[in-house]
């Protein structure tokens, strides 16, 4: 081999060295801590740097992309004494990368320890139903704590969050128990109520029916008193305008006696006093004397008048016709009373058509 060439080889193998040992490029979102002589010198920033090679040498590699980090639980005693494991998630980014590699040795783990302990001194002054409700405070406090502490250290904390918060077994049942009746009670309480909606307006309904039934009962009665009314005031023009005397309005009266005791609801029947003139005028229609037969009208008229000077005569024509006192009161009952009024003026209107028959005429006025 050439003498010559050795010595270029060589000298070409320390160049490249060289030039391996002097450039040095940085990715993107990282830097790189450069030390002179085991002294810090500077930070080289992402793209191509040059360097002493044998002088300066690379000590720390840095990320300063925002980063998570997740603890693992921690216990912590609440001011009701109770221990509770929470864990928590830290958003954080490296600012100054010279601070961070060399104020601290392990930013982690200190991070870590501070967490804990600001924890610690936060829960401590809460109950447990307050650490449970009030995460957004913690937080807070804890991401304040951390900030102001991490800032020489060249980190900046984000954000962090609680991310689980873990009471005893025992604790976990007496929630789940309380819980289980609050919703136990306002389910009662919302039935309760639907009970009471569905009965008021049960109530309502039944009101409104009611008053709309009074109505319709009223508008009925009041129709059909206007009916009545209205029938007895024709009833009393056909009387006045055909001018029937008072012996047709006697033999009616007569009729309707029995309709009036045949009533269910009666259970006794008053007699009027007015029975007795009403037989009287009956009887009178068809005949004032029961031997007339064949006389004429005046014979009739005259011995009529003989019969009204003589009480006695009077009262052998009207033999057949009970005598009823007047405002007399029979203490029977309806249907017995009823019985025997019809029975009276049955034998009176008879009496009377057998005596206007034999004398051939009747005086009962033509409509």
């Amino acid at each position: 081999m050439d003498p010559v060439v050795i010595p270029i080889l060589v000298a070409a193998i320390v160049v490249v060295f060289l030039v391996a040992a002097t450039v040095r490029i940085v990715p993107q979102a990282r830097r790189y801590n450069v030390e002179r002589f085991g002294r810090y010198r500077r930070t080289l920033q992402p793209g191509l740097n040059f360097v002493l090679p044998v002088a300066d040498r690379i000590n720390t590699k840095l990320d300063v992309r925002e980063q998570v980090y997740s603890s693992d639980p921690k216990p912590v005693i609440t001011e009701d004494n109770l221990v509770v494991n929470i864990d928590t998630v830290l958003y954080y980014q490296i600012t100054d990368p010279r601070a961070a590699a060399y104020e601290v040795a392990d930013y982690l783990q200190a991070i870590d320890q501070l967490t804990v302990t600001t924890l610690r001194n936060v829960i401590g002054s809460m109950d447990l139903e307050g650490t449970l409700t009030s995460r957004e405070e913690i937080n807070a406090r804890l991401r304040a704590v951390l900030d102001d502490a991490t800032g020489k250290w060249g980190i900046r904390v984000n954000r962090v969050e609680i991310k689980a918060i873990d009471p005893p077994n025992t604790i976990k049942e007496a929630m789940e128990k309380q819980m289980r009746a609050e919703r136990d009670k306002r389910a009662a309480i919302l039935h309760a109520e639907g009970e009471r909606q569905a009965k008021i307006l049960t109530a309502e309904g039944t009101k409104q029916k009611d008053i709309l039934e009074a109505q319709g009962t009223q508008q009925a009665m009041i129709l059909r008193a206007d009916g009545e009314s209205k029938a007895v005031e024709l009833v009393f023009q056909a009387v006045h305008r055909n001018n029937a005397d008072a012996k047709v309005l006697a033999y009616k009266y007569l009729e309707t006696l029995p309709d009036l005791a045949r009533s269910d609801n009666n259970t006794f029947w008053v007699i009027p006093g007015e029975l007795t003139e009403a037989i009287r005028t009956v009887s009178t229609a068809f005949g004032d004397r029961a031997t007339g037969t064949g006389s004429p009208p005046g014979a009739r008229r005259e011995d009529a008048d003989d019969g009204a000077a003589d009480p006695d005569a009077s009262d052998k024509d009207h033999v057949d016709a009970p005598e009823i006192e007047p405002n007399s009161t029979l203490a029977l009952d309806a249907v017995a009373a009823a019985d025997e009024a019809a029975k009276q003026a049955a034998v009176a209107v008879s009496d009377a058509k057998a005596e206007a028959e034999a004398a051939g005429e009747t005086r009962l006025p033509r409509r």
